[in-house]
């Protein structure tokens, strides 16, 4: 129901209140006294009544109870019973059309649509009823007289009702699109201070991640140089104490210490400075592998081949790091943990799509169940499959070592 209090903004109470308290009896006391005056006193008393009944029913039906004015049906009893009253009043005296705009109020205040166009309707009528008087209902000339002055009330009056609801249509769609808009905004303006949060956690798990790598990258390039140079030192200096009797090999050994110190330290800075490994410094992976292969095996004494297949070319920086490092903690391994080893066997493979790198000893070989990876395998394990390729450690007691490294000669391609 669209009362006098919902049919509009509710600031509106104090404005409109007087119209429902104070005008309607204001109307009916001047227009009965105005009617006392004209007629002398002779023959009112059916208006002086009149004029009370309408007064005390809008007195109970309304203004004495507010709750009424939410019950659409006790407002339509209350609003045909004025309007019945109105047009009596009117009949007797034209002046009482004036009586209308009560009525009017209160058709277009209390009753919901579209039942408010009947009361619209039977106020308009009210009021065509004082405008008509002088007209002899009795003929067809009169009676048409006061269906054109009912329709000249009737039709404005339910027309302009009619666009008063478009309005409140249109209002309310306007009210109720800038609401949905506000709370789209407030949706977007949240979505955004979450996209933000989130945008700044993964910036920081991103940080957390390359510092990670660093981490990672800088464990692998320590153990790949210093570690294993230290070690290598370590081996010659206690060959030359075992060989302090014989000066010409204690000589090697030592002269063989000093190099690879010399040797790690370059690795070292270059490491740090995150350059490419000496050997790989303006030559080739197959050179820099033969290379390594050769000062390993002098110091060593163990002899090392290398072989080439296919036709070398030249990879990605990484590629060319990962396979040169697992070369070296090949070999590194080799030197501490396959005594007895005669020979050991370098093959790098350039196929079409793959580079292969494989190192094999003929030492005493271990079980692979009983294999306990330590971080120079854990490490050699994670650059190679950090570039897509895949490492395998095949031996045997008895049978020797063999190391296989494996990687894409192009980077994988990284799909959306």
């Amino acid at each position: 129901m669209q009362s006098w209090q919902a049919g509009g903004p509710a600031s509106w109470e104090p404005r409109l209140r007087p119209l429902v308290t104070v005008v309607p009896y204001v109307l009916l006391a001047g227009l009965t006294g105005f009617t006392v005056i004209v007629e002398h006193g002779h023959g009112i008393a059916p208006d002086l009544l009149l004029g009370a009944l309408a007064a005390g029913w809008n007195l109970v039906f309304f203004t004495v109870r507010p709750a009424w004015r939410e019950r659409p049906r006790i407002m339509e009893v209350f609003l045909a019973g004025l309007i019945v009253l109105g047009l009596i009043l009117a009949f007797r005296h034209p002046w009482f059309g004036f009586y209308t705009p009560a009525l009017y109020f209160y058709a277009f205040r209390v009753i919901g649509w579209p039942r408010e166009l009947f009361f619209i309707a039977g106020a308009a009528l009210v009021a065509a009823t004082a405008q008509a008087t002088g007209s002899d209902y009795g003929t067809w000339v009169g009676r048409f007289t006061w269906l054109a002055v009912a329709a000249a009330n009737v039709v404005p009056m339910c027309l302009l009702a009619w666009l008063g609801q478009v309005g409140a249509r249109y209002y309310e769609a306007r009210e109720a699109a800038l609401r949905e808009s506000r709370e789209a905004n407030a949706r977007l303006a949240a979505a955004l201070a979450e996209n933000a949060a989130l945008q700044n956690r993964l910036v920081e798990q991103a940080r957390l991640a390359g510092v990670l790598d660093e981490r990672g990258r800088m464990a692998r390039e320590i153990h790949d140089t210093i570690a294993q140079g230290l070690t290598g030192i370590v081996t010659q200096l206690q060959a030359a104490g075992h060989a302090a009797d014989d000066p010409a090999a204690w000589r090697r050994h030592h002269e063989a210490a000093t190099a690879l110190a010399r040797e790690s330290l370059t690795e070292a800075r270059r490491s740090v400075n995150e350059l490419r490994p000496e050997p790989l410094d303006g030559g080739r992976l197959a050179d820099a592998i033969t290379d390594t292969a050769a000062r390993w095996s002098a110091r060593q004494g163990i002899p090392a081949q290398v072989t080439i297949t296919g036709e070398a070319r030249v990879m990605r920086p990484e590629a060319e790091v990962a396979l040169l490092r697992t070369a070296q903690e090949a070999l590194a391994n080799v030197a501490k943990h396959a005594a007895g080893a005669g020979r050991v066997g370098l093959t790098l493979s350039y196929m079409d799509r793959q580079v292969a790198l494989d190192v094999r000893d003929d030492g005493p070989g271990f079980d692979l169940a009983e294999l306990t990876a330590g971080f120079g395998l854990v490490a050699m394990r994670q650059r190679i499959e950090a570039l897509s390729g895949t490492l395998q450690i095949e031996s045997e007691p008895g049978g020797g070592t063999g190391i296989s490294a494996c990687l894409p000669t192009e980077p994988p391609e990284v799909h959306p």
